[in-house]
Parts: C-alpha cells; structure tokens; sequence
C-alpha cells in the first residue's frame, strides 16, 4: 500500500542576487516517513526547509500540502495548517528571558482564541483556554523529559538543553510535518544519543511526519525511511539512504570523486 504525499514540491528554484540557492528541485514526501535532507556546506537544505515554512519565498515553483499552495503564505498560516520547525541556530529563535515553560505556552499563541476582555479579566472561557493549552505543554514537558528545566529561564540553560526546548515548542504547534533544521549539530555524543531518542519518540508515539537536515550523514541515514541529496542546489539523487550513498554524483559531492565507500561494495 503506498502512503500518501503528505507534501510535494515542485521545480523550486531560488535565488539572491546572482546567487543561485536553489534549481528545480522537485520531490515528494510521504505521510508517516522519515526523510533525510543532506548535501555539503552550501548545498541549499536550510534555504530548502525556509522556503517551506515560508520564511524564504521562492522565484519558481510550487510547494502543497494538503491541498494548500504554500509559497504564497506567510509563516504563521504554514504554522497553523500543520507544518512546525526547529532552527538550527535555536538560542537565536527561543525567547532566552522567559523560562522553558513559559516558552512552550509562547508557541501555543496560534490557537488562543479569547478575547482581549476575558483575557483581561481572566475569567470563564479565558481560564478554561489557558488551561486546555497547559495541558499540551505538559504532555510535551513530559515527553521530552523537561521537568527539571521547566522553570529555567532559557538563557541559563546549556546549548543541548535548549536545543530539546526548540524542539518542545516546535511540537507546542501540534505539528502533522516537522521540519529539523540540523536537530543534533554542535552536541556531544550522549546529547545526541538522546535527541535521537526524543525524535523517535516524536515519530512514534505522534506520528508526525519527519523531515530532517543534519550533517551528521552516520545518524541521519540510521533513522531515514528515505534520503534527498542536494549539492549547489540541485537535486543529485533520491532513495534509500543504502542507495543514495552508493550513488556516484552523492560519492563525488562529499569526497571530489567517485571512489566506493567502505561496506558499500556489491
């Protein structure tokens, strides 16, 4: 049975100035799979993750989900149709006064639908709202083991910390895609053995979609259903990641030619 496209993109092109980020890339992903995103330095996975949350819009092409023509949204309406994110620079995203708690709430603002009265007033259908969106954010506390930070201001926390509490809020959008923006990037080998974890859980126990950029090919191709390869903004292979890493353009982007990778021989 063939799973359906939770997401497709179609001939993408971007570009600033005479710089060209992006060429036509095209590809689907699939509801309920786990899809690596990887490429060398300057390969365009960030410019493709921002052109799919809105942050970037692109100079050709189209992006749909679920029926909905993305590229012409802003980032909150992508938000609110499903599609949440993590940054790969979190400490310059999260609210780094406010405390891990306070910024999961932060992220529920989409869905707050009480007027400024009742929010003044703090009463009735305001009390009842506040308590139903604390209820989310305690269940994601949970799942990604945050109780022990919860009332830390963001700023006081360590870099892997914050990274679990990007995470958090990302899941506070109550995501159907989520996109990773290099999740494991700067950690140490147990804070990635552990935000692997969480990914996985995020993966199982909500199944939302995956969509992960990562230089860490090791990790990326464990996990992943499916791989996508850019380099200089093209599209160079698509498959399994056993099969992308045989492929010759893939060998030649990472080592400059194309020799065979150690296990990988037929």
């Amino acid at each position: 049975m063939t799973s359906a496209v939770a997401l497709r993109i179609e001939n993408l092109s971007l570009s600033f100035g005479g710089l060209r980020a992006l060429t036509d890339v095209s590809f689907d992903v699939k509801e309920g799979e786990i899809l690596g995103i990887i490429g060398p330095n300057g390969a365009g996975k960030t410019c493709l993750l921002n052109c799919i949350s809105g942050f970037y819009r692109p100079n050709k092409g189209n992006i749909y989900y679920n029926g909905h023509r993305l590229t012409k949204l802003s980032p909150h309406k992508i938000a609110r149709l499903g599609i949440g994110r993590t940054f790969q620079h979190s400490e310059r995203e999260l609210f780094r006064r406010m405390t891990t708690l306070e910024n999961l709430m932060a992220a529920r603002h989409i869905f707050i639908k009480a007027t400024p009265l009742s929010d003044a007033l703090y009463f009735g259908p305001a009390r009842r709202e506040e308590l139903k969106h604390r209820e989310v954010v305690e269940k994601i506390i949970d799942l990604l083991d945050l109780q022990s930070v919860r009332k830390r201001v963001v700023d006081t926390l360590s870099y892997g910390w914050r990274k679990r509490v990007d995470l958090g809020r990302a899941l506070a959008l109550e995501p159907k895609v989520l996109l990773l923006d290099e999740p494991l990037t700067g950690l140490s080998m147990e804070a990635k053995e552990y935000q692997v974890r969480y990914l996985l859980d995020v993966f199982v126990q909500r199944g939302i979609t995956l969509i992960i950029v990562e230089h860490d090919m090791d990790v990326v191709m464990d996990i992943s259903q499916r791989a996508i390869v850019l380099d200089f903004g093209y599209k160079i292979a698509e498959g399994s990641p056993a099969e992308v890493m045989r492929h010759p353009a893939v060998v030649k982007a990472y080592w400059g030619k194309e020799v065979p990778i150690a296990g990988t021989e037929s």
